[in-house]
């Protein structure tokens, strides 16, 4: 009677033993999913990141690559009356003469 009693406890620990297994197994697989996600996911923002940094780059560009066409312009606007204003004024004075 002790024998079967133990017989059947030692079953019974071997059987929790064998599912405890199993699910330990179970969440290393879904410890080793979950990280694999992780990295997928770091990834996929650094790419997102990259691009970010490189639209905000041209952005940048474009702006700069404006204001110096709108300064050049500007630039030639003040030339264009300074020579139209030396031009009256040398005007106003043979018209003195």
């Amino acid at each position: 009677m002790r024998k079967i009693i133990l017989a059947a406890a030692i079953a019974t620990s071997a059987l929790g033993l064998a599912a405890c297994a199993e699910q330990a197994a179970e969440t290393d697989e879904n410890v080793d999913a979950m990280a694999a996600d992780a990295e997928a996911n770091a990834e996929a923002m650094g790419e997102d990141m990259e691009a970010g940094a490189m639209e905000a780059g041209e952005a940048v560009e474009g702006a700069v690559d404006a204001t110096g066409e709108a300064a050049e312009d500007a630039a030639a606007d003040v030339e264009g009356a300074a020579e139209d204003a030396a031009a009256e004024a040398e005007a106003m004075m043979d018209g003195e003469g």
